[in-house]
């Protein structure tokens, strides 16, 4: 594996619709995007798709990857299913690994720990302070948020999640990563050019 290599975390819940345009544009920028579930057993999304993970957690090691990305799930809400992704995340930020976390996967890297010390955001301010965690002060009322190596986003901005995911590994950049944003968020069809060009 290269570092062109994405990690997906799947499983039971999994919100289909959070992270679409990201992968689709990684893969079609000749990322590879493998799956990785708490075991190798399928999953079932939100949506009702069954997904047969790549991989199982315990064989994810960050210096294979070049992102992990978590995404929103009713377990995320009903206990600690899926603190073992948010230690993953911890391992692949410690290792200097980008980590993307979209709606209630924000909620397990603040009960981690992970958002006390970086700036973020989530679906509300108040849906992470019922987590118990101390970084309130670095909540940033925003579409996305990059700190570094960690990108976060509420549940209604995919397309502005996959924005800072496209930035960070640098699929697209300047103009082009505006096009794609106008093109995707804002139905611009000018944008269109620009990105194709």
């Amino acid at each position: 594996m290269t570092r062109k290599t994405v990690h997906l975390a799947v499983y039971d819940t999994y919100a289909d619709w959070e992270t679409g345009h990201a992968t689709a544009h990684l893969v079609q920028n000749g990322f590879t995007v493998r799956t990785v579930g708490l075991t190798a057993d399928p999953v079932t999304t939100m949506g009702g798709v069954r997904i047969q993970p790549d991989l199982a957690l315990d064989a994810l090691d960050p210096a294979d990857s070049g992102l992990l990305i978590l995404t929103g799930a009713s377990l995320w809400e009903t206990g600690d299913k899926l603190a073992p992704f948010a230690g993953a995340a911890r391992t692949f930020l410690d290792a200097g690994v980008p980590v993307a976390a979209i709606c209630g996967a924000t909620a397990g890297l603040a009960r981690e720990g992970l958002l006390d010390d970086r700036a973020h955001t989530s679906a509300a301010s108040f849906y992470l302070e019922a987590t118990g965690y101390r970084g309130g002060a670095k909540y940033v009322e925003a579409d996305a948020v990059t700190d570094g190596d960690l990108i976060t986003a509420g549940p209604t901005e995919p397309v502005a999640f996959a924005r800072e995911v496209f930035a960070r590994l640098g699929v697209y950049e300047g103009p082009k990563l505006d096009a794609w944003y106008r093109l995707f968020h804002d139905s611009d069809p000018a944008a269109y050019e620009i990105l194709s060009a």
